[in-house]
């Protein structure tokens, strides 16, 4: 039985990440990027100005709504994650440095995505029994197109409520215990023999927090949000900075690498992967992986967003892509090539390349700030999926259905602390694809609608 599961989901998922969906990704990212005069290459200095400012921005926002700055952290929550650690360095083994300068392009495309997809989720948001914005893409199916697509907006929400207990939650959650246990079992602070016991307290610990922040409401959301992203985001940056200086000898190298690797891959790889496809496959399905650009689940956050005018959260949309993927997963690839550590090319691979790169830098004791860094990213992606999660069964079933969702949600983490999750892993990826189609029709159908927000905004402005 588990064997004809995994055959269906790998066939499934072979055509969710396959050719069909990347033109599918590509395209609508490439439209929307025409019609927009390709705002994202515009507009970025606007964007970056507009929105890391808000930092320092100490205003509080509305009741019922999070300000611009602590919606989009907890959008970014949700997107920096293990995607960024261990999905960049699968994407480099099994598609080679080229698969780089494809998730690169992603990026640059699925700027104007987010950017479309923030838009519409704050245009076509309403209030809900307890005063707080609601939205995202099953808001803007049913508030943006005829009855006869509601039908999409049911579609995304129970695909978004299967994939939050997988890729939200379970896997993040593992994630937080194979880095604790690393640092531990390294420095030989715990036994083999205790681990079992340890991992059921770490997933009860974790199930608690979890817990407490989101049955704590939005606002609990974003003030942790705001909180630990920037920390989280800092930590890795200047590590990672570190590397790319102490092995800056390398660095022209490796920039060659990843622009001759993009066209001629087997030139660069020796051999092993032949195809450009495949580099181009591993580097867009990576990036859209972890920065959601496509997805729609980064617009439910944004959502939330006390703003005037929905093309202002937009722009922070923009600001989310650029900073999960043109900043954090590039210097996770420079990482691991910069720091010319030795691995199979054709062979599947995670985080342990990443830490790997770290460690052979700085030796052996930055392993605890590694696993610092993964526990964070991992532990914000289950909090930002949580606040996900709610929103899709709220619209399923109404407000009185997310306190229960949540308490089985957090409990989930035990799951994730416990067993080993295999399969789960690959599920999780399909499931999270599949989001994209209703999300991706509906974008496309309500596109005019960003176009005449985007002209009304800076006309505005000017």
């Amino acid at each position: 039985m588990l064997s004809v599961i995994e055959n269906v989901n790998t066939a499934v998922n072979n055509f969710i990440w396959g050719l069909p969906a990347m033109i599918c990704i590509i395209g609508i990212g490439l439209y929307l990027s025409i019609r927009t005069g390709f705002i994202q290459i515009r507009k970025l200095p606007y964007a970056l100005k507009h929105t890391i400012g808000k930092v320092f921005d100490k205003k509080e926002s509305a009741e019922g709504s999070l300000t611009p700055f602590q919606a989009v952290c907890t959008a970014l929550a949700s997107t920096v994650g293990t995607g960024n650690i261990a999905g960049v360095a699968g994407a480099i083994a099994i598609g080679g440095p080229g698969a780089v300068f494809w998730m690169w392009v992603s990026a640059l495309l699925g700027m104007c995505t987010k950017f479309s997809e923030v838009t519409l989720a704050v245009h076509f948001r309403e209030k809900n029994s307890r005063g707080e914005w609601v939205g995202g893409p099953m808001y803007y199916i049913k508030n943006g197109l005829s009855r006869r697509w509601y039908w999409l907006a049911i579609l995304f929400s129970v695909l978004g409520i299967l994939t939050v207990f997988g890729t939200g939650n379970a896997t993040q959650v593992n994630t937080i215990t194979a880095a604790i246990d690393s640092a531990l079992l390294n420095y030989h602070l715990m036994s083999a023999d205790f681990q079992p016991t340890f991992h059921l307290i770490l997933g009860i610990v974790i199930a608690v927090i979890v817990a407490l922040i989101l049955l704590g409401g939005l606002k609990r959301i974003g003030r942790v949000s705001e909180k630990l992203v920037p920390f989280m985001a800092i930590l890795y940056i200047v590590l990672s900075l570190g590397v790319v200086f102490l092995n800056i000898q390398h660095l022209p190298a490796v920039l060659a690498s990843i622009f001759r690797g993009a066209f001629q891959p087997s030139a660069v790889t020796g051999g092993v992967v032949g195809s450009m496809f495949v580099s181009m496959k591993r580097g867009v399905s990576r990036g859209i992986f972890s920065n959601e650009a496509g997805l729609g689940t980064g617009s439910i956050a944004h959502a939330t967003a006390d703003v005037a005018h929905p093309v202002q959260q937009g722009l922070f949309g923009i600001f989310e892509v650029f900073a999960d993927t043109i900043v954090i997963c590039t210097l996770t690839a420079l990482v691991i090539l910069c720091s010319q550590i030795d691995f199979q090319y054709g062979a599947a691979a995670g985080a342990e390349l990443t830490i790997a790169g770290f460690t052979s830098t700085y030796g052996s004791w930055v392993s605890i700030f590694t696993a610092v860094a993964l526990c964070c990213f991992a532990f914000s992606t289950t909090i930002g999926w949580g606040l996900y999660g709610s929103r899709c069964i709220e619209f399923l079933l109404g407000p009185k259905s997310t306190r229960p969702f949540l308490v089985v949600y957090s409990l989930v983490s035990i799951l994730g602390a416990t067993v080993d999750l295999g399969l789960l892993w690959s599920i999780a990826d399909t499931f999270n694809g599949m989001m994209v189609i209703p999300n991706l029709i509906a974008v496309f159908l309500l596109s005019g609608t960003v176009f005449r927000l985007t002209k009304e905004y800076f006309s505005k402005k000017q």
